[in-house]
């Protein structure tokens, strides 16, 4: 595990102490995001937080808020959620579901500057932490 997750495990957990937590990591690419959340998965463990998990691959948001964020509400429980997909991003009404967001990307692909934490895996050995808001972004961004 890479220290990148153990920051920002450390920086969720100091803003998001205690409760159920819903935390998503989404990108462009399925798999990448679910690798991604599972080595944030991991570093929330090590930290001594209950985690769950859950994927989707279709960013069915209605199908996301009844089939794991509406059981993971009901449970009440002293957790964290950690969802991947590329879908958790998508709607603005989906990003309302979490507490805190992770993008990842590869390559030249542009962040999603909703996201709270944006963390770069072209080198998924040596995942880095990327700071961009719109100032950032290329002129032609959105266009």
């Amino acid at each position: 595990m890479t220290e990148i997750w153990n920051d920002i495990a450390s920086e969720f957990l100091h803003l998001y102490p205690s409760g159920g937590r819903l935390l998503a990591v989404a990108g462009a690419d399925a798999e990448r995001s679910r690798h991604a959340a599972d080595a944030l998965a991991a570093a929330l463990e090590a930290a001594g937080q209950t985690v769950g998990r859950a994927h989707t691959d279709d960013g069915d948001e209605q199908a996301l808020r009844a089939d794991v964020i509406a059981p993971f509400r009901t449970a009440r429980s002293d957790r964290v959620l950690v969802v991947s997909g590329p879908g958790a991003l998508v709607s603005a009404s989906a990003r309302g579901l979490w507490n805190f967001t992770v993008w990842q990307l590869a390559g030249d692909e542009q962040p999603h500057t909703a996201a709270s934490a944006i963390v770069d895996v072209t080198d998924p050995d040596a995942p880095t932490r990327r700071f961009a808001d719109y100032c950032a972004l290329p002129s032609a961004f959105g266009a």
